[in-house]
């Protein structure tokens, strides 16, 4: 688990691409048009699906899981290619759960990674997030993340031009800016959080742990 509290270059550089930011709604696209400004909901309704969330499964699905994540988080990355994939078979498939994915970078690079995740597009979103968290060990820890990073979304049709289009796009920076906030409203310090139907859960948690959560609410 990664927290924020004691990664302080990550909130430095976060806190600088946030300031002056507000909470809006995600862009439906990719165009370069800046978010408009709209009134902040409390942290309950935010634990709920807000227009614009990323959503995995069934929108109508019974259990809400909430994961607030950041991208160069190996904690996230583990929970992503290895706990993920069962939840998904057992709960998400089957109707039963679905999962909103909010970005909580803990530094700059997590940040424009998660921007460029956005570029993706909806239909391509938790597919590129797949990519980034499996190549995690690799493009996170060079020299020059980026251009590491820019490799395997190559796969995603996502290439160089792309990739500089999105970082310099206002409202994707935008989309990124309004889930930190909205996790710093929630009491999110660390990744990954997961809110379960509300409940605050905060580290790393095991298929195990979450078929026991999501076997009781589902009673």
């Amino acid at each position: 688990m990664r927290n924020i509290l004691i990664v302080a270059g990550g909130v430095v550089a976060v806190a600088a691409i946030a300031a002056g930011a507000y909470f809006g709604t995600r862009p439906a696209t990719t165009g370069t048009a800046p978010v408009a400004a709209v009134a902040t909901p409390d942290s309950s309704a935010l634990a709920a699906v807000q227009p614009g969330d990323h959503v995995l499964g069934d929108p109508k699905a019974p259990i809400t899981v909430i994961e607030y994540a950041s991208l160069t988080c190996s904690h996230c990355a583990q929970f992503h290619t290895h706990v993920l994939p069962e939840i998904k078979k057992k709960w998400i498939d089957t109707g039963k759960v679905k999962l909103v994915y909010r970005d909580f970078p803990l530094d700059q690079v997590a940040a424009k990674a998660a921007q460029i995740a956005e570029c993706a597009g909806n239909d391509r979103y938790f597919g590129v997030l797949d990519i980034i968290f499996r190549g995690q060990p690799q493009w996170a820890a060079s020299s020059d993340p980026l251009v590491e990073l820019a490799k395997p979304l190559r796969i995603a049709g996502i290439g160089e031009n792309e990739i500089k289009a999105c970082l310099a796009n206002e409202a994707m920076s935008n989309a990124v800016i309004n889930d930190y906030k909205a996790g710093e409203q929630m009491g999110v310090n660390s990744t990954p959080t997961l809110f379960i139907n509300g409940q605050l859960y905060r580290g790393s948690r095991s298929v195990e742990d979450l078929d026991g959560v999501f076997s009781k609410l589902a009673k």
